[in-house]
């Protein structure tokens, strides 16, 4: 266990992707109202708005971020008669005539014609599925501490940070199974004039493999960043991918800045972020804070573990594994999995109070071989009221 001051430090940010709706539980068909607001922007369509919190030294602090962007967003809804959907999956669509692409012009038209590209390669509904994003870093003293051999520091974050994705890439699977939060959706998600409420065969759509994924699995080489970015640009050089941001992978490495491939190359990476998050509808911010906390312990103790291949075989596995993770009833094998995982960082963080209590909770949502992710059941009988 590791006894630095600064093992628990860190920086923190949290992304809330949310669905404007009118009165009557409908797409809002205004435009976006927050001009070029910086933390409260939109994302695909001009109806879904995305609060970007600013870059906090907690995850409390987070938050709280979270909270006030939240406040000043819905005061401004109000006005307008409209709300917020804290669900990750759309209300009832007529047709995707009610999806309006995000209207950015000038020095950002460049977002729309991506975004145009992902209407014809996905279509619009697809787009609409909202969630958390959750941005992590080290603290820089923590990562010097670190370093022993006195190695180039910039070569040995992109290092550790490159080893962390491949351990939280085939772990990502732990944190749907324990977040997975919209078991229905509205039957208009599959076919246009269709309505009606639907008890899915998964406890997360985004998630599963009627989720976020791209047309086919994108293989990367996870030798250090340079392979790594490399690898990405020949995707998109051979037209598989239209930028990196289509990568739909549910980590990425982020630079600091600009969010660019270029960038990430050039300057290296600044921070991970976990994409895999559903919104919570028993939370009143959508997330509940103890579910990041344990993304946080998690990846503390993944950066425990050694260094391994990720082959492509691997690679191919860690998806299986998410998207089995968001079935409503998923493979016994994986509940045991998920079990073991959880006891390793109860011995790991042994004598931490505070994490074992998150630990505790994250448990108790699967007992023996039986699911029961309190998200799942809160959305359930949110729905059925």
């Amino acid at each position: 266990m590791a006894t630095s001051k600064y093992y628990y430090s860190g920086r923190f940010g949290i992304e809330r992707e949310t669905l404007r709706v009118d009165g009557q539980g409908r797409l809002a068909q205004t435009p976006h109202p927050f001009g070029h607001e910086e933390h409260i922007t939109r994302d695909f369509c001009e109806n879904q708005i995305e609060l970007v919190t600013p870059v906090c030294n907690s995850i409390d602090e987070a938050v709280e971020a979270l909270a006030e962007l939240d406040r000043r967003a819905r005061s401004v809804l109000e006005k307008n008669g409209e709300s917020l959907w804290l669900y990750s999956n759309p209300p009832h669509i007529d047709s995707e005539d009610e999806i309006p692409i995000a209207d950015f012009t000038g020095d950002h038209s460049s977002k729309r014609s991506y975004r145009e590209v992902l209407q014809r390669k996905y279509g619009k509904k697809l787009m609409l599925y909202s969630g958390i994003h959750f941005n992590f870093s080290f603290a820089e003293e923590y990562l010097r501490e670190l370093n022993t051999g006195n190695e180039d520091f910039r070569i040995f974050r992109d290092r550790l940070y490159l080893r962390l994705y491949k351990q939280l890439m085939t772990h990502s699977w732990l944190i749907v199974l324990f977040t997975a939060a919209s078991p229905y959706y509205d039957s208009s998600l599959d076919k246009d004039g269709k309505s009606g409420i639907i008890l899915s065969e998964y406890s997360s759509l985004r998630n599963s493999r009627r989720g976020y994924w791209n047309k086919f699995l994108p293989i990367l080489d996870h030798r250090d960043l340079k392979t790594f970015t490399g690898s990405i640009k020949k995707h998109i050089v051979t037209g598989s991918l239209y930028s990196a941001s289509e990568l739909y992978l549910p980590i990425r490495l982020k630079p600091k800045g600009v969010n660019s491939l270029e960038n990430l190359a050039a300057n290296g990476v600044d921070h991970i972020e976990l994409r895999m998050f559903d919104l919570n509808p028993s939370a009143p911010l959508g997330i509940d804070s103890r579910d990041l906390e344990f993304a946080h312990l998690l990846i503390l103790y993944l950066l425990s573990l050694p260094d391994f291949d990720l082959t492509p075989e691997l690679q191919e596995k860690a998806v299986r594994d998410h998207k089995e993770a968001a079935l409503f009833e998923p493979d016994a094998k994986l509940l045991m999995r998920a079990a073991e995982v959880t006891e390793e960082m109860e011995r790991h963080f042994s004598g931490n109070e505070k994490a074992l209590e998150i630990i505790s909770f994250e448990k108790g949502k699967i007992t023996g071989n039986t699911y029961h992710s309190s998200a799942v059941m809160d959305h359930a009988l949110l729905v059925s009221d």
